[in-house]
């Protein structure tokens, strides 16, 4: 699928443009274009849509621009192209599909071209960048984020015109640039560049005259709109002009002349390697910062470049790399050292300055012995040279300051495992491992490309296996090229082990474990027990909280050693935080080294024993921010509890529970997991069923699933009945959720057994209340009646708010069934106070929604609109969308009952999008069916039996009876109305069918 950003915004698939919606629809796209890979949170598409006024509805505004994007992509073939992400949408998308990033591409490798003096080249990618507009950028999409976004695309357009006819006025070409440049000057009449370019082009064509009145026509805009003279060079170019300067005549083409060193120039450089893949954008920033003039305060500093990376990952083979690309910018020599920053005896600065000093030309005898001295006779030596410097594997800057020049003619170049920011004025360049394209262009390089591409399959399982990282592929690459005899599928599989795939990353002297151990060497003994511990996780995010249980010591302790991890680069952080809120990662093959050291450093028990505190910790928090939000706890064990955070970091974390589960959900599945695996079957069981009610309201209905079969496995193995019974209770309750309701009985029949004969009161009054939504839900009044009311009861004695607020609004449903409004209101009453006793805000907009389907059924329905709309406020704070797809439809009804169509419309189409989003068949059906009323109440029979008919079928589907008989009576009434006798009485006599078996109190 292509993108076109550069005019008006289109998408194109198989060379057929895709309808894109409307304005807002839109503009998220762009604004997910503008930023892709990268993720956009909902507070930006909110103001890129609204500006600073957002209405109350903004946030399902962009979840349906969201959804009905997604719905295009999955059309053609593209259905994980939006991500969610915890902190919005990213859009994944290769950026060669996308016109705005190949149009920067081109213009930075013409720059480049410039800058090598190759003109004709550098024309050639200006030009084809150009072609790219269609436009102004986002041609008609008014939003002033994006505007400020398409300006600055606009800007680089007429700055790369500009570039472009300097080097074709250059080559002689102005014949050919009047008539470009003339209608320029007309779109753009105060860019003075551009009017000196034209000035220039129509004299060297012949056209003197027409060239000053050029001028003039510049000079009378720039004063009655600016009320300023043109700047002085256009002043000078007039003046020019009038004189016929031979200033103005075409230049000499420049001569390309090799460059010599003169002899006894320094040039201690590594030989650079043939095979060099990669780093453009790297060595584009960096040849730039290295040989572009600086201006200001910082035409009098050395350009430093501090390349920073962890082991493995290209730094020393980029600064050799850039600095043979810039050694003609600087003449008068390149010098390298290297110091060894991580090794036990690393070379010092006094050691780097003799042997710099005696390259330079200084005899042994001459050379102080002090360092101060050393530096001040070199800094004296190259004062007035234009000299490169390259220091590889700098420890610190301690290292580094010594060797400063002062001459800022000089430049230096540093590789280092840690951040310098010490060093004033540096431009740090970050590494990362290179993308999927670069690793097999590595690899195909070393082992051969033929043979990466016969089997590209296992390349790129080679690849990942690798992890990316740059030095792991050079070993793989040069492997496979040592054993011709070995099929790229072979090497894979010997990596796949991960016991020893440090064993087979080893070439001749080169090596990922010897690399990484010398980093870990060089750490405290505190900051190595931290670094082996983080990798008894299985978890691939790592909370920077988890440091203090695994350690045992206190948070601040723990922080401060995860910083020494970071600054070593044995650790990277994935998502920035205030303190406890940070997350950190490993690189795969650094987690397989920390799992080498964990082994043979950490006895067994000790092992055990961390791994406890850890899940421990996280099933404390669980708990607490479950209790925060929801007002329920899980009923712990205490002896599982092996190490529990302070309440002041519990409170810190836990602030705003919603933020905390998102930022921790892939840790508390992957620790449900893994606590089953190591045998703690009270803490895996606990964890998941304190996770349950996040899961359900955010709607991770697989997490919910894989996390409970584990804890069910876990629990029925380890013979651990009450365990067993909740983890029943709650697959139950998520398979009700997901409408398998014969698997919800089943799985909740069971659990009510085993909570009897465990004699566990609480936990048989959850799954008797649960099954009289069952039983209801089937039309077995007189059973859901007497479950709720046995339920309630126990709810009552035992204090549990939530639950009896639960039970009661349940019940309250079926006296509204049966035409009991006012037993339903005093029932929901009572389940008001109990949902705000026990603080479960999710509950308490469902009594509310249920009080406002009261009112509605009373015919009260400015009390019900109040009621659906305080539980809108709480289901949208909450984040709750198959609540809100409930209360949109009750809001619907509500308004289609005072005769507000419009209003019913918008609120009804908005719970069926929100439904189907959240996969709520029983959502989606109750919206169907409230389209289908609102169809017949506007004269359309012909669409309302469409609704009825897509409702009924639903409610077969779920094998829902009850619901299924209404709305046949609904069909039938369309069927009428439309003349369709015969389907009006088939749809009947299928309604009366299915009444037969209910209580008659349920039948129309």
């Amino acid at each position: 699928m292509d993108f076109c950003i550069l005019g008006v915004l289109e998408a194109a698939a198989g060379g057929r443009r895709l309808d894109l919606g409307g304005t807002r629809q839109q503009a998220v796209l762009a604004t997910l274009l503008l930023h892709a890979n990268r993720p956009v949170s909902i507070g930006r598409l909110t103001e890129v849509i609204y500006g600073d006024n957002p209405p109350a509805t903004s946030r399902v505004q962009v979840q349906i621009c969201i959804s009905a994007l997604r719905r295009m992509f999955t059309a053609h073939g593209y259905c994980d192209a939006i991500v969610t992400h915890s902190q919005g949408y990213l859009l994944q998308v290769d950026e060669e599909r996308v016109d705005a990033f190949r149009f920067e591409d081109f213009i930075l490798r013409a720059r480049c071209a410039r800058d090598k003096r190759d003109p004709g080249e550098a024309v050639t990618l200006f030009r084809q960048a150009l072609g790219l507009w269609r436009g102004p950028a986002l041609d008609g999409i008014e939003s002033r984020l994006l505007q400020v976004e398409a300006n600055r695309l606009n800007e680089l357009r007429i700055a790369a015109n500009e570039a472009c006819i300097q080097l074709e006025l250059d080559l002689g070409k102005h014949h050919e640039l009047v008539g470009e440049l003339t209608k320029l000057v007309q779109e753009h009449p105060l860019r003075e560049r551009l009017v000196g370019q034209l000035m220039i082009a129509l004299y060297r064509s012949g056209r003197q005259a027409e060239a000053l009145q050029v001028y003039r026509n510049a000079h009378r805009v720039m004063i009655d709109e600016l009320g300023i003279e043109p700047n002085e060079r256009l002043q000078q170019l007039e003046y020019a002009i009038l004189t016929a300067s031979e200033s103005l005549n075409l230049p000499d083409p420049p001569a390309k002349v090799a460059v010599e060193p003169a002899v006894g120039v320094p040039c201690m450089l590594p030989t650079g390697i043939a095979d060099f893949t990669g780093r453009d954008r790297q060595i584009t920033a960096i040849r730039r910062h290295l040989t572009t003039a600086p201006s200001g305060s910082a035409r009098f500093a050395v350009p430093i470049i501090a390349i920073v990376g962890r082991a493995g990952i290209g730094k020393t083979t980029l600064a050799v790399h850039i600095a043979h690309d810039v050694a003609q910018h600087f003449p008068d020599g390149q010098l390298f050292a290297d110091l060894h920053g991580v090794a036990p005896r690393a070379v010092s600065p006094m050691q780097v300055l003799e042997r710099f000093l005696r390259v330079l030309g200084v005899p042994g005898n001459a050379i102080p012995d002090g360092l101060e001295e050393r530096a001040e006779t070199y800094r004296n030596l190259i004062a007035d040279s234009r000299v490169l410097i390259v220091l590889d594997d700098v420890s610190g800057e301690s290292q580094v300051l010594p060797l400063l020049p002062g001459n800022p003619q000089a430049a230096i170049i540093i590789t280092s495992r840690s951040r310098l920011g010490g060093l004033a004025g540096v431009t740090h360049v970050d590494l990362d491992v290179f993308d999927a394209a670069h690793s097999m262009e590595l690899l195909s390089r070393i082992a051969g490309v033929e043979r990466v591409h016969a089997d590209t399959h296992s390349a790129s399982m080679l690849v990942d296996l690798c992890g990316r990282l740059p030095l792991a592929l050079r070993i793989a690459g040069s492997r496979l090229a040592a054993r011709p005899h070995w099929n790229i599928g072979q090497l894979a599989e010997r990596l796949r082990d991960e016991t020893r795939r440090l064993d087979e990353l080893i070439h001749g002297e080169m090596g990922i474990r010897a690399s990484i151990s010398l980093t870990y060497e060089g750490l405290g003994d505190e900051a190595r027990r931290l670094f082996r511990r983080l990798a008894i996780l299985d978890s691939h995010v790592l909370p920077a909280w988890i440091a203090a249980p695994l350690l045992d010591q206190p948070f601040p302790v723990a922080q401060d050693l995860l910083d020494d991890l970071v600054d070593a680069q044995l650790i990277e952080v994935v998502h920035a935080g205030r303190g406890a809120y940070t997350q950190y990662q490993f690189h795969d093959l650094i987690r397989v080294f920390a799992r080498e050291r964990l082994a043979a450093e950490e006895p067994a028990p000790e092992r055990t024993a961390t791994l406890s505190r850890a899940l421990s910790a996280l099933l404390v928090l669980a708990d607490a921010a479950q209790c925060r939000e929801f007002g329920t706890t899980v009923p712990i064990p205490g002896e599982v509890i092996h190490w529990s955070p302070s309440k002041e970091l519990i409170d810190r974390l836990i602030a705003t529970p919603f933020e905390w589960f998102e930022r921790e959900r892939l840790v508390l599945v992957s620790g449900i997991r893994q606590a089953a695996q190591a045998g703690l079957v009270e803490i895996c069981w606990s964890l998941a069923v304190a996770a349950t009610r996040f899961f359900e309201s955010r709607v991770y209905l697989d997490d919910w699933r894989e996390t409970h079969e584990i804890a069910r496995e876990a629990t029925a193995q380890a013979g651990d009945r009450h365990g067993h019974a909740m983890v029943l209770y709650r697959m139950g309750m998520l398979s009700f959720t997901e409408q398998h309701f014969d698997d919800a009985r089943r799985e909740l029949e069971t659990a009510m057994g085993l909570f009897t004969d465990i004699r566990d009161s609480q936990g048989f009054a959850l799954a008797t209340s649960a099954l009289a939504l069952m039983d209801r839900l089937n039309g077995r009044l007189k059973e859901a009646v007497d479950r709720s009311e046995q339920a309630i009861a126990i709810f009552r004695a035992t204090g549990d708010h939530v639950s009896a607020a639960f039970a009661l609004h349940s019940l309250a449903q079926l006296h509204l069934d049966c035409g009991n409004v006012e037993d339903a209101k005093r029932l929901l009453r009572e389940a008001l106070i109990h949902s705000r006793s026990g603080g479960n805000r999710r509950v308490n907009a469902q009594v509310l929604h249920r009080m406002g389907r009261a009112h509605l059924q009373a015919g009260e329905f400015a009390l019900s609109v109040d009621a659906f709309t305080a539980a809108l406020a709480i289901v949208r704070d909450i984040c709750d969308t198959t609540g809100e797809a409930y209360v949109q439809h009750g809001l619907g009804m509500a308004r289609l009952r005072q005769g507000e169509r419009v209003a019913a419309s918008r609120a009804l189409h908005l719970a069926l999008e929100l439904a189907t989003s959240a996969q709520q068949r029983l959502a989606e059906a109750d919206a169907l069916e409230g389209l289908g009323e609102l169809a017949l109440a506007s004269g359309d029979p012909m669409l309302a039996a469409s609704y009825f008919r897509q409702t009924t079928d639903l409610f077969q589907v779920m094998n829902m009876p009850l619901q299924e008989a209404q709305t046949l009576t609904l069909l039938c009434e369309a069927c009428q109305a439309v003349g369709d006798d015969a389907a009006a009485e088939a749809a009947m006599a299928r309604a009366l069918q299915l009444s037969e078996g209910m209580d008659p109190r349920f039948s129309r």
